[in-house]
């Protein structure tokens, strides 16, 4: 029996799903981090009566990271928000259609224009070794460059799902993980 070649589509979405999918471990991997910090801060702060800004700031800064990194994640898995109301009796076609509208007309422009004004940001704050102004943590220019490799990792996402999505047009064709995590319906 001959094999199935492989879809360049499909092969180029699988490279860029890669680079998703350690966002998301690093993303899971920062929340347990920060679970463990609270723990540590709070037993600093009402066993030992020792508080630090720093370490809140830390925690602020882990919080927005995870969150940040677990977008482009959700968008991989689909468990994104929708209006699935209104996408629950579009066919498999329509809803491949609509993914590529969607992610062409709202996903990535958004995406660029977070990537061209929050680069500023972070330039201005490295520039000035911008520190914070209570006593906390120093290099600002690292929390305000999560958001940039976030949005940078939701464009190439927003990307491979539309590759998914012209191979499914085109030739039928279904990358493996895709429908995994939804619920029969």
């Amino acid at each position: 029996m001959r094999e199935r070649q492989r879809n360049p589509l499909l092969h180029g979405a699988h490279v860029l799903d890669g680079f998703t999918h350690l966002a998301g471990l690093l993303s899971a991997s920062l929340f347990v981090v920060l679970i463990l910090l609270v723990l540590y801060n709070v037993c600093l702060r009402y066993v030992f009566g020792f508080s630090s800004i720093a370490l809140f700031e830390l925690q602020w800064h882990i919080f927005a990271a995870g969150f940040l990194l677990a977008i482009p994640y959700t968008l991989q898995h689909d468990k994104h928000v929708r209006l699935d109301v209104l996408c629950q009796h579009y066919s498999p076609k329509q809803m491949h259609w609509l993914k590529i509208i969607s992610n062409l007309c709202f996903v990535m422009p958004f995406s660029l224009l977070v990537l061209h004004y929050g680069s500023d940001f972070v330039m201005m704050s490295y520039e000035q070794n911008e520190v914070s102004d209570s006593g906390g943590l120093t290099h600002r220019y690292l929390i305000k460059a999560v958001p940039l490799l976030a949005f940078c990792l939701l464009f190439m996402q927003a990307y491979s799902e539309i590759l998914k999505s012209i191979a499914f047009l085109k030739n039928g064709d279904k990358p493996d993980n895709d429908n995994q995590d939804r619920e029969p319906q």
